[in-house]
């Protein structure tokens, strides 16, 4: 990568933070582009060029959240994705895949809320906000379907009861409930749901 490049790269990186930081602190709506600009030290201009508009500002600040790098890398192409839907083990699978929603979760979290509470004022939020969920929901059926060509699922279950449980189990919601409001640890989150995964959708052992 050129110097040239480098740079770009690291000013694209401090508007994404400057915007962060104030979208957590002071709300989507109540954040300017000129606030962004100065938080990052950068000119206005500058924030427009790169990114048009502040929805498109935080449409790659989620996107970059979720992935954990601006690689253009879709999720389940991911190596650890791939190997964990590719585990050959169930319950290894399922603990697996609780891992990988706490890894996204710590990085994704604030930024979600960010749309959640934006998202009924704002159509544009909304279709990102509706955006996400559909991603979710197409990646862990992708991992259920994986799941039920290894085990038979819980008795009653077909893939789309189990993915709807599995989605629920594991929703931003049900994350920042745990982690935020009742003082849990990532980590504890990560185990209580692993274990209601496996309790939930496979068969008793």
């Amino acid at each position: 990568m050129s110097t040239r490049a480098e740079k770009a790269q690291a000013n694209r990186q401090r508007m994404r933070t400057a915007a962060q930081t104030l979208f957590i602190s002071r709300g989507y709506s109540a954040t300017s582009m000129q606030a962004i600009a100065d938080e990052a030290g950068m000119a206005v201009q500058t924030l427009y060029f790169t990114f048009r508009t502040k929805r498109a500002l935080l449409s790659e600040l989620l996107d970059v959240a979720v992935a954990g790098d601006d690689e253009p890398v879709p999720t389940l192409e991911r190596p650890r994705v791939v190997a964990a839907i590719d585990n050959p083990d169930p319950v290894a699978q399922l603990h697996e895949l609780a891992g990988i929603a706490r890894e996204i979760y710590e990085r994704v979290a604030p930024v979600l809320q960010v749309v959640a509470h934006a998202a009924p004022g704002d159509p544009e939020i909304h279709e990102l906000w509706m955006t996400n969920n559909a991603q979710r929901a197409v990646a862990m059926e992708r991992f259920i379907t994986a799941l039920a060509g290894k085990t038979a699922l819980r008795d009653g279950l077909d893939v789309a009861m189990a993915t709807d449980i599995a989605l629920a189990l594991q929703s931003p919601e049900m994350y920042q409930f745990f982690t935020t409001r009742r003082g849990w640890s990532p980590a504890r989150w990560e185990k209580w749901t692993a274990d209601a995964l496996v309790t939930q959708l496979l068969p008793p052992r």
